[in-house]
């Protein structure tokens, strides 16, 4: 019998590998051989560097694998393969040089090798023309970066490899180049780099000549927070009312329309004061670290002039400038102009321009600049010669833009565009009402009249502050309520005194308990008897004399709310409070494309779209015939098959065709009967 050659361990490697992991000091003789075995093949390797060596590769792996069990003797073997591949990774055939870098993988998950040197190296294998081993090699940074700050910041190494990253981002190779961005983009998206000099570093990033680098620049500023999550609809007892408490209250009574009119409309006020509120997050996102966004932004939007990328790029620069001046709150007075060049109906990608034009406003900026802007829009998009679409995104757009300034409205064009509520069309209705209801809490003065709404506590109060003035206050508005409040508890307290001493036929104590609808519109009625300034002076005494509590602040959020519900002090109540319909978006720093494109009424479908929905539902008719199969497709079709292709012309003398509809009953009988017998004769059942 022939002996087996898979036990030979001098040329069995993964045999030996199996045993040395098992028993290292049993089976030195045969790694140290092994070893020299290695050392000479690295003298060969040196001399050829570009020829392939399948030997050399398989020594390269065992010696990685078994790397921890003889961390003496292969003490050198870590850096000696780092050095051999730093300096010929360029002419390395591409298997061994993947071998290389595998091994060097290998030992670093066996922590054999310093991780600053191994990631310092990789970044420099980044440049060769080997789209795999880029692919492997950008994995296993990220995954390492990760898991060296798995349990704690490690900050020296972090700002080894940020600033060594900074040069790589300037490399001459545009590949290199991009797979580093990316690793820091993806680095700061799973929250591993997310400090403030990682963000500084990728803003080298839209400023590169190289259209890929730029554009994944731009997109990481552009892409929105995971962090940013939308407010629980249940709020707590503390943060004010609930829909539930207001829907109990208006429900316990009588179940008439008055009453679900007032529900309906301390819903709608609930709603847009808890959107009031609501804090702006600022969870440190990208755009927020930006070390110096006026500067960036500049250099951005000279950039932006001078660009010759394509019009999508320069869509995501606009973008990022105008987010950047939002957020900032910036003053770039000749990114303005810039813009209005671009607002025209027939302008390719005209809302995301609109969007810019409204997420750049903010009340820092002076009113002549964006009354220019306003103006444009009024001009160009409202007109009649226009759609109903264009004409309604040109009025969502004006909205926006003065609901952040709303110093670039004047009162003329703010009455012209106040007149299409009355459109054909109802988009432009919708859109004309909801600038309608914005200018309500806005400033209702600048409205007609008739437009104004039933007047409020607070619409009356409702003023646009001038350029420049700031909206801080002394004292927290609505405490008033606080000492109108402890006044109604002292008379209280006498009224009780006297009412306590009844007591029932058992001889106990009655509890009695007052309405708290009726001390609320008592506590209501005695505040708009009460002048403005004084009640501002009630507020600022209550607000500086003790601390408040929460309960003291639930009771000042329902007078707030109060004042959106309860009719001015002296104004007629006969007039009627004309309701408009006008979807709350969501609130926040960044707006939405939807705010500009919302339409309310679904546009009808030109005759392409009608027959392109046709044909996609229109189903072949070929799918439901049952198809008879022959048993033998080669046969000829026989007289009877013939008969249904011909021409109906060459058949109509034929007996069949001439008597069919004439024959008696008898006769279709006496055919039924042969046509079975035919059948069962040739045994076709």
């Amino acid at each position: 019998m022939s002996g087996r050659h898979n036990n030979k361990l001098p040329t069995n490697l993964p045999q030996l590998q199996n045993l040395i992991k098992r028993d290292p000091q049993s089976y030195t003789d045969e790694f140290l051989q092994q070893y020299r075995h290695y050392q000479s093949n690295v003298q060969i390797f040196k001399h050829q560097p570009d020829k392939p060596n399948k030997e050399f590769e398989e020594l390269v792996m065992f010696l990685a694998q078994i790397g921890h069990c003889y961390q003496e003797q292969l003490a050198s073997f870590p850096q000696e393969l780092a050095e051999l591949l730093l300096s010929h990774h360029t002419v390395l055939e591409t298997s061994l040089r993947l071998t290389f870098c595998k091994a060097l993988i290998l030992l670093r998950n066996k922590e054999l090798i310093n991780p600053t040197n191994l990631l310092e190296l990789f970044f420099e294998l980044l440049r060769c023309h080997d789209k795999y081993l880029r692919k492997m090699l950008y994995t296993h940074i990220v995954t390492d970066i990760k898991n060296i700050n798995a349990k704690h910041k490690n900050n020296k190494l972090n700002t080894t490899l940020q600033n060594f990253m900074y040069t790589m981002l300037r490399d001459s190779n545009p590949i290199a180049a991009k797979i580093s961005l990316d690793v820091m983009v993806e680095l700061y998206n799973r929250n591993i780099w997310n400090d403030a000099k990682t963000v500084n570093v990728i803003t080298t990033a839209c400023f590169s000549k190289v259209t890929k680098i730029l554009v994944a620049g731009l997109k990481f500023f552009l892409g929105k927070d995971e962090d940013e999550k939308k407010d629980s609809d249940s709020e707590s007892e503390n943060e004010g009312p609930s829909a539930r408490d207001l829907m109990i209250r208006y429900n316990t009574g009588k179940k008439t329309s008055k009453n679900k009119k007032k529900m309906e409309k301390a819903m709608k006020v609930l709603k847009k004061h808890k959107k009031k509120k609501r804090a702006e997050v600022f969870n440190f996102s990208a755009i927020h670290l930006i070390h110096d966004p006026q500067d960036f932004s500049e250099k951005l939007f000279r950039q932006l002039e001078d660009s010759k990328e394509r019009f999508e790029v320069k869509i995501m620069m606009m973008e990022l400038i105008s987010r950047l001046v939002g957020i900032h709150e910036l003053l770039l007075l000749n990114y303005y102009p810039f813009l209005q060049r671009f607002l025209q109906p027939h302008q390719r990608e005209v809302t995301k321009i609109l969007l810019c034009a409204a997420q750049s406003s903010h009340q820092l900026v002076p009113p002549e600049v964006m009354e220019s802007v306003v103006m444009t829009i009024a001009n160009n998009f409202v007109t009649d010669r226009n759609s109903g679409e264009v004409m309604t995104v040109g009025i969502n757009a004006i909205k926006e833009v003065v609901a952040r300034c709303p110093l670039a409205m004047n009162e003329d064009l703010l009455q012209d565009l106040t007149l299409y509520k009355a459109h054909k069309d109802k988009n432009v209705t919708m859109s004309a009402r909801g600038l309608i209801q914005l200018f309500r809490s806005l400033n209702p003065h600048m409205l007609h009249r008739k437009d104004r709404g039933k007047p409020t506590e607070s619409s009356i109060e409702a003023q646009i502050q001038s350029y420049g003035e700031l909206g801080a206050k002394d004292y927290i508005p609505g405490a008033e309520i606080l000492e109108v409040d402890k006044e109604e508890g002292d008379e209280d307290e006498d009224g009780w005194e006297s009412a306590s001493d009844e007591e029932d036929d058992d001889g106990e104590w009655v509890d009695v308990h007052h309405s708290s609808d009726e001390e609320q519109a008592g506590i209501a009625e005695k505040l708009q008897n009460i002048p403005l300034e004084e009640r501002k002076a009630k507020a600022a005494a209550v607000s500086t004399s003790r601390l408040l509590t929460q309960d003291d602040f639930q009771k000042i959020r329902l007078a707030q709310m109060a004042k959106d519900l309860n009719a001015a002090p002296g104004k007629g109540q006969k007039r009627k409070n004309v309701e408009i319909d006008d979807e709350e978006e969501e609130g926040g720093e960044l707006l939405s494309l939807r705010a500009i494109e919302r339409l309310h009424k679904k546009p009808k479908s030109d005759k392409e779209a009608r027959l392109a929905t046709a044909m996609a539902g229109r189903t072949d008719k070929k799918d439901f015939i049952k198809k008879r199969n022959k048993l033998n497709p080669h046969a000829s079709t026989s007289n009877k098959e013939k008969k249904r292709h011909k021409n109906f012309m060459m058949m109509r003398h034929s007996q069949n065709v001439r008597t069919k509809g004439k024959r008696s009953f008898r006769d279709k009988q006496i055919a039924l009967r042969d046509s079975l017998l035919k059948k069962r004769k040739h045994n076709r059942f």
